[in-house]
């Protein structure tokens, strides 16, 4: 059963610690039978959320920019592996900016009723989210977790298991935790086990 991921990097570091980690969840899921599509989010040519709001009235944005590509590529997914750092107690700007754009889901979910992702592609998608933070404090993650699961219903995509890991400004380098890097490998390759098999479900329930 093929299983198409996509993998969103939010990191404005193409090869810091997000990345690293990601790359091992990206290994995982391909390791698990999975073909993965990584997009560097800040390297995008985007512009963020105007509030035009044409996607009130039908499921387009009326910035014409890259982002129709990733509306579709985020539409046709089976599921997404989401890898990012923790900035200003939240979502780095890039990856807020990317999110915020994906009012034309909203819009058709919540306005319209009449979702872009159907009932079936909803039964199979799942989100990993993998996330580093460099302070030690209580709720680090608080701001991050809200965002994402706000943009996991919004797709249909639930979040469906997070790796987080904070205390990065004393750790520095990610690959002196290796078990760190053989969990995400773990989590990539259960997250496309897990796909693959409720696409299986699916597909059997149809028959």
């Amino acid at each position: 059963m093929d299983c198409h991921l996509v993998a969103l990097l939010g990191s404005p570091r193409r090869e810091g610690n997000t990345a690293i980690l990601l790359q091992e969840a990206i290994r995982g899921s391909e390791d698990a039978g999975c073909n993965v599509e990584l997009i560097w989010v800040p390297g995008l040519q985007i512009k963020p959320c105007m509030e035009i709001f044409v996607c009130k009235q039908k499921p387009v944005c009326a910035i014409k920019d890259e982002m129709q590509v990733y509306y579709d590529m985020i539409r046709d997914a089976d599921g997404l592996i989401v890898a990012t750092p923790v900035m200003t107690m939240g979502v780095p700007g890039a990856l807020k900016s990317f999110i915020d754009r994906f009012q034309v889901f909203y819009m058709a979910k919540y306005e319209r009723r009449d979702p872009l992702v159907t009932p079936d592609q909803r039964k199979v998608r799942k989100m990993l989210l993998l996330s580093i933070a460099g302070m030690n404090i209580k709720n680090l993650f608080a701001g991050l977790l809200q965002t994402m699961h706000a943009f996991s219903e919004i797709i249909d995509c639930p979040l469906w298991d997070k790796l987080l890991r904070d205390d990065m400004d004393t750790i520095k380098d990610i690959t002196t935790r290796p078990e760190l890097l053989k969990e995400a490998y773990a989590k990539g390759y259960a997250l496309g086990e897990a796909i693959k098999r409720a696409k299986s479900e699916v597909a059997l329930a149809v028959e």
